[in-house]
């Protein structure tokens, strides 16, 4: 699941991206930025943030703005404000010390898309090092301890884009609408 290799959004994004309510979305280590794209093309203003150049150069454009950002650089504060985003998107990234703040910017009505790598993804090559694995439950667990609530969530093995051990979570904050989101985890 390199993220610089895919031009299109991966399924469970595409199936929960348009519960999303209006507003300003994040996307996260974004990559080339195919999920930035995704959420322009629903309507949103995107900032898409990474901290390779080429790939935002990629990303960047029609309703997406860019921001070069290290992460995982201790030296460097959260630059976002509580409450910011209407939905926040990360895929094939974790950095763990940042879950507090994620669910920090998201509106209370907003939406957090997720989808990673876990556990027993060291059988079919890269990440293999534990430190960028999810434990089992693990994003679920995360998202409880947020006061987020759980729309959908998976914890195993998937074939596409390639063999791998996948968690996925699409949660929301206390105030969204659930009854549109009932529809989609429904149908998806």
């Amino acid at each position: 699941m390199d993220s610089h290799a895919i031009s299109q959004p991966s399924a469970w994004v595409a199936r929960f991206a348009p519960l999303a309510p209006g507003g300003e979305v994040l996307d996260l280590a974004c990559g080339s930025g195919r999920h930035a794209r995704h959420f322009a093309a629903l309507g949103h203003q995107v900032l898409a943030v990474d901290r390779d150049d080429a790939a935002l150069a990629e990303a960047a454009g029609q309703g997406v703005t860019t921001m070069a950002f290290d992460l995982e650089d201790p030296a460097l504060a959260w630059p976002f404000a509580r409450e910011r985003f209407a939905a926040i998107v990360v895929t094939n990234y974790l950095h763990r010390p940042l879950f507090a703040q994620l669910a920090a910017s998201l509106r209370p009505d907003g939406l957090l898309i997720y989808e990673t790598f876990a556990i027993g993804n060291e059988a079919f090559g890269k990440p293999s090092n534990p430190a960028f694995l999810l434990e089992h439950g693990e994003l679920l667990a995360l998202a409880a301890g947020m006061g987020l609530r759980v729309i959908a969530f998976e914890d195993g093995y998937t074939a596409a884009p390639k063999p791998a051990m996948v968690q996925r979570l699409c949660a929301c904050g206390p105030g969204f609408a659930w009854q549109n989101a009932r529809l989609a985890a429904a149908s998806g």
